[in-house]
């Protein structure tokens, strides 16, 4: 399903801006990971800050309904916890598996990550 099509109309433009500020400018961790993701490094084609529903994800793997989070310091925040809860609940129910990694398991320990989402994709 296209993002356009699970979108709120109200909301699309505005998560579609939001979007691609985030591709713009992406964390550390982001950028570590998107080059293995977009390099094919597990075999899949991948999207970065893609529309899902009212969300937008961080790493979205349309062939295998895979979803990328990456979550950095403010993620351990209660409200934020609650927030991530809500939206990865919501995704699930919508048949999207979704997966979360921290920033610095990204930047260092890349392979774990990696073989996290082989394991998942294979």
């Amino acid at each position: 399903m296209y993002d356009y099509q699970t979108a709120d109309p109200c909301l699309y433009a505005k998560l579609k801006d939001f979007s691609r500020h985030n591709r713009q400018n992406p964390t550390e961790a982001e950028s570590v990971l998107w080059e293995c993701l977009k390099a094919r490094q597990c075999g899949k084609i991948f999207k970065r800050q893609h529309i899902i529903g009212d969300f937008i994800v961080d790493f979205f793997c349309p062939s295998e309904h895979l979803v990328i989070e990456l979550d950095g310091g403010y993620h351990q925040l209660p409200e934020q916890q609650v927030s991530d809860d809500v939206r990865t609940e919501w995704l699930e129910s919508k048949g999207y598996t979704v997966i979360r990694f921290t920033n610095e398991e990204v930047l260092f320990d890349l392979e774990s990550v990696l073989t996290a989402i082989e394991n998942i994709i294979t």
